[in-house]
């Protein structure tokens, strides 16, 4: 590979175009998965991450409680549930490639890049997913407003890397995991099955993202030896400005390496 892998990371977040994003960031990641595969030797390299990752002009990024909410018993309301989830799986892109770039004086064995790779390379598939069923929709990713604070937890966390794992994989897109099969359902309902069948591999797929997020969280709190349970509680409570909310989807959290003793304590109990 002529570029190191953080090279590639940055390159990723710097790229504005949602479609030319996602594609080279599947690109990289194929690369990165032959090389290995091919036992060559693999350079990380150090490469500077932006305190932003390029955006297009399009979506509107607006706060939370303006962003308007629709019925999603409606057509309209279920383009504006897709553009939501699009939003959400680009974010979750350059999160991926970001965590690669932004911890070069972190020590991990090569097996968290590997993971890394592989989620940005899932959620790229799974933005063009969505964006695809917008535009089958005559609607596109870009076309409504959308939430300014998913990047909020990247930056609070850009200096640590546990509060980053805590925050992104194990609370973040844990949520993803308890709500999906209601949007699914919904979907189902409306006799959407493009739509379906796309949240049927987002869903699959998300639990390997947060079990990646539990695999490592752990592996520095062993190395560290500090007690995993407490660790996380006071990392969400340091970083996570919102409320971890039931029902859970305890099954796939369990699944994904993450007991209820993690969550359960912190349920209603928001920063200040």
């Amino acid at each position: 590979m002529s570029m190191s892998l953080r090279e590639m990371a940055v390159a990723v977040l710097n790229t504005a175009d949602p479609r030319q994003k996602t594609a080279l960031s599947r690109r990289f990641a194929e690369e990165w998965r032959t090389t290995r595969k091919d036992g060559r030797e693999i350079e990380l390299g150090i490469a500077q991450p932006p305190d932003m990752p390029a955006r297009p002009s399009k979506p509107e990024l607006l706060s939370p409680r303006d962003v308007a909410q629709r019925k999603p018993g409606t057509p309209e309301g279920r383009i504006a549930m897709l553009h939501a989830i699009a939003h959400i799986e680009l974010n979750a892109v350059d999160l991926h490639w970001d965590i690669i770039a932004r911890f070069p004086d972190v020590d991990f064995p090569m097996g968290f890049y590997d993971d890394w790779v592989q989620a940005a390379d899932d959620e790229s598939k799974h933005f063009n997913l969505m964006a695809d069923c917008l535009e089958a929709r005559e609607s596109h990713y870009g076309a409504l407003p959308a939430h300014a604070g998913m990047w909020m937890s990247a930056s609070e966390t850009a200096k640590d890397i546990m509060g980053r794992l805590a925050v992104v994989p194990m609370v973040l897109e844990a949520r993803g995991l308890d709500v999906t099969p209601g949007m699914i359902k919904l979907f189902k309902q409306a006799k959407d099955h493009a739509a379906v069948d796309a949240l049927d591999v987002i869903y699959s797929e998300e639990v390997a993202h947060v079990a990646y997020g539990s695999r490592w969280f752990h592996f520095l709190c062993g190395r560290e030896n500090l007690d995993p349970t407490p660790t996380f509680h006071m990392l969400v409570r340091r970083y996570f400005h919102g409320q971890l909310k039931p029902p859970f989807n305890e099954e796939k959290r369990a699944e994904a390496g993450i007991a209820p003793d993690f969550y359960w304590p912190l349920v209603d109990q928001q920063k200040p």
